[in-house]
């Protein structure tokens, strides 16, 4: 645990950056997979006086609106911790074709970020609340974008939050549209390839 929290001296008496306090992406300590796990990494870093925000999402196609989003998150705070949506999560709560990315890349993606400290996993066996209850947040970042945390959610879990804020989305674009324009820019040039070859094929048939 004390790795996970802590600077270390090396050898040669070098104190070395470790584990979250890192200035390292040290994915594999950042990433908690195991609630418990978590659970005691929040303990520590309350009995420290670290003021913890936390914020939850799909962070599909990671995009310059989410990296603004979180280092806001962040400002009210001493560690950010992110919840990311599981593939399957993210497949019943936006469709059988999303996630774009697969979970492990976007955990990856996070775990680069500056502004992020720790990300844990939101599978289906949790509900919205379960990291919220855990990690009793002094913040809990939240975002108007967030379709399935409502009013009444936020009044739900207010009892587990030292303050709740909602921030405006930092993207002129949602990630949902751009996909419909790739999608669309993808089709586009399908039908362009395939009247190619069409013209093509038609044109060999009349030299015949």
């Amino acid at each position: 645990m004390k790795s996970l929290l802590k600077n270390q001296s090396n050898d040669r008496g070098v104190v070395q950056n470790r584990g979250v306090f890192s200035s390292g992406t040290n994915s594999d300590e950042r990433f908690i997979s195991e609630y418990r796990r978590l659970e005691e990494v929040v303990k520590a870093m309350k009995t420290m006086g670290l003021k913890i925000v936390l914020t939850q999402g799909v962070f599909d196609l990671i995009h310059e609106g989410h990296a603004r989003f979180l280092e806001m998150a962040k400002e009210h705070g001493d560690i950010l911790i992110v919840g990311i949506d599981s593939d399957e999560l993210t497949r019943q709560r936006k469709g059988k074709n999303r996630p774009i990315v697969p979970q492990k890349e976007r955990i990856e993606m996070l775990t680069h970020l500056r502004h992020v400290d720790v990300v844990a996993l939101r599978d289906v066996k949790q509900d919205i609340g379960d990291l919220i209850r855990l990690v009793k947040p002094d913040v809990l970042v939240t975002s108007h974008s967030t379709k399935d945390f409502s009013a009444d959610l936020v009044k739900q879990y207010k009892e587990h939050c030292g303050q709740i804020l909602t921030l405006e989305p930092l993207s002129t674009t949602s990630t949902t549209a751009r996909i419909r324009d790739l999608t669309i820019e993808g089709a586009q040039n399908l039908a362009t390839e395939i009247n190619k070859l069409t013209q093509e094929f038609i044109e060999k048939i009349r030299q015949a």
